[in-house]
């Protein structure tokens, strides 16, 4: 049965389908990364708690070389990691473990997503499926890799140093600090995705090269809106999470005007 015949239960039926296979290989995922708890938290989670993470030796290092006094070339991070309830930790364990197989699944996810969306496709739109997935994954994970190397240690570093008063103690509850880490990796990882929005966007005719065009400037104002939400308050941070940003509104406008080029040769 083609999709064309098929009516919107036999849909729904497909659909319910492809969720389950998604949930089992998150779920496998996810029990992998359960059974590697030292790895998960001791040299991932808690990595940008240490003051040897390589983001902070590299603002360190430049900082030096200007000559300038930083923070990242200091001792340890003075906060401390606390669990406040009885269940605390082993849900931190099961919740992280949980993301973490979303986070390694993604690839399988946007093929399941590709499945159910690829026969009401062109044969020859279904040819850029493995391209698809290819570029999805490939920029998901540049964006959680981007949000745990720079968003992440940055605002970690700013609200575990910042204090109102010396007599007020920093120490976080430890679903508060996993909270952070997962936002910030996972915020980025879907921001990421702006080109692929946009060429389907392009694709269906929602948006154009000169609609981009002509709204950069409020597409600026989201992004440090966005900046503003999920790095701390400091003009820095928000700088550099705004520029990488705004290069992907820029590549996101080059890929609309190959997607409408293409088109128009197609109708031709």
């Amino acid at each position: 049965m083609t999709s064309h015949n098929m009516s919107f239960l036999d849909h729904l039926e497909v659909l319910r389908w492809h969720i389950i296979r998604i949930i089992v290989a998150v779920t496998i995922s996810g029990i992998a990364a359960f059974l590697f708890k030292e790895f998960i938290f001791d040299t991932i989670i808690f990595g940008p708690k240490q003051i040897n993470f390589p983001t902070y030796r590299l603002l360190c290092k430049i900082a030096t070389f200007f000559g300038v006094e930083s923070e990242f070339c200091g001792g340890e991070l003075p906060f401390t990691i606390q669990s406040r309830t009885m269940s605390g930790q082993f849900s931190a364990h099961l919740w992280t473990s949980i993301w973490a197989g979303f986070v390694v699944a993604f690839p399988y996810v946007v093929f399941e997503i590709w499945r159910f969306i690829s026969p009401g496709l062109h044969q020859k739109e279904r040819r850029h499926a493995r391209g698809f997935i290819f570029a999805s994954s490939v920029l998901f994970f540049l964006g959680v890799l981007f949000g745990y190397y720079v968003v992440c240690p940055l605002s970690i570093n700013f609200l575990g140093t910042y204090q109102v008063s010396d007599q007020v103690l920093n120490e976080f509850d430890l679903s508060s600090y996993i909270a952070l880490v997962r936002s910030s990796c996972l915020a980025c990882g879907f921001i990421f995705e702006l080109p692929i929005v946009i060429y389907f966007l392009t694709k269906i005719g929602v948006v154009t090269p000169d609609f981009l065009k002509k709204y950069r400037k409020y597409a600026l104002i989201i992004v440090l809106i966005v900046a503003a939400i999920i790095t701390p308050p400091d003009v820095t941070s928000q700088i550099i999470v705004t520029i990488p940003i705004m290069i992907l509104y820029q590549f996101s406008i080059f890929l609309s005007r190959i997607t409408i080029k293409r088109n128009n040769k197609k109708n031709e």
